[in-house]
């Protein structure tokens, strides 16, 4: 049902109705339950490859305003025709279905209530895990980063999206969110490997920009010393081992001091 007030399209209002034939309400209850996380169990997935997809899809702040004067039954109604979805969906990636089954997260998402943190969680956290399985790493991402924006301490989410991240090269991201992950859950060996193996990593990749960055420094400048008949090898660029700081000298004749 729709609020007198709402300002959001009418056809995105008639997406998050439900059938008349839905029956068996019951009271939805103010705090998640641990049957009902039981209910919406996460589910698995290992990592490949990188695509991007556009969509258009409801916030949690359109559905809260969506849901500004739904009664508590109609609320209850929608949070039972996600679960449904959701369970569809997972049957579907059970048998490598990934795409019917990253559809079924993103309807029950529309209609699951914008109060049940819990759920909405698990279901950005599931269409993560269908999403990449179609290597779609970016908007995986994203999904991870929304459930956790519903449940910071949902590990398998943060697990998920640093995986993701090492395997998009971003590794700083990475080794932040596994960091995160030793600090609410020492025991996960996977962070704790990843906090050892990172930093070098990281280290590596910087230099490597480094040596780039100067190596096309290098090249322009000769391009603009050409007409002067100079290089860059005219002038020596020495550190100083205490201060860290750079000297540069012109050098006449390089290749004579070489000698």
């Amino acid at each position: 049902m729709e609020s007198e007030d709402s300002i959001s399209p009418e056809k995105l209002v008639e997406g998050l109705k439900l059938s008349e034939e839905q029956k068996g309400v019951t009271q939805l209850p103010h705090s998640e339950s641990r049957e009902d996380e039981d209910l919406f169990h996460d589910c698995n997935d290992s990592f490949e490859a990188d695509h991007l997809e556009n969509e258009i899809e409801l916030d949690e702040k359109d559905l809260l305003e969506l849901e500004k004067n739904m009664s508590e039954e109609e609320k209850q109604k929608r949070r039972n025709e996600s679960t449904k979805l959701k369970e569809e969906g997972n049957e579907q990636f059970k048998k490598g279905e990934y795409k019917e089954a990253e559809d079924a997260y993103a309807r029950a998402l529309q209609v699951c209530p914008a109060c049940c943190n819990t759920d909405r969680s698990i279901l950005y956290s599931n269409r993560a895990a269908a999403r990449m399985k179609q290597e779609k790493r970016e908007i995986a991402i994203s999904d991870c980063s929304k459930a956790l924006e519903l449940n910071p301490n949902y590990i398998k989410a943060l697990l998920r999206r640093a995986e993701l991240y090492e395997k998009t090269e971003k590794l700083d991201e990475a080794l932040e969110d596994y960091k995160n992950l030793l600090e609410k859950d020492p025991s996960i060996h996977q962070a704790r490997e990843a906090c050892m193996r990172l930093p070098r990593q990281i280290e590596e990749r910087n230099e490597k920009l480094k040596e780039e960055m100067l190596g096309k420094l290098k090249d322009l400048g000769n391009l603009v010393l050409r007409p002067f008949g100079l290089s860059t090898e005219n002038f020596q660029v020495k550190q100083d081992s205490s201060t860290g700081s750079y000297s540069i000298n012109f050098v006449q004749n390089p290749n004579n001091n070489n000698r």
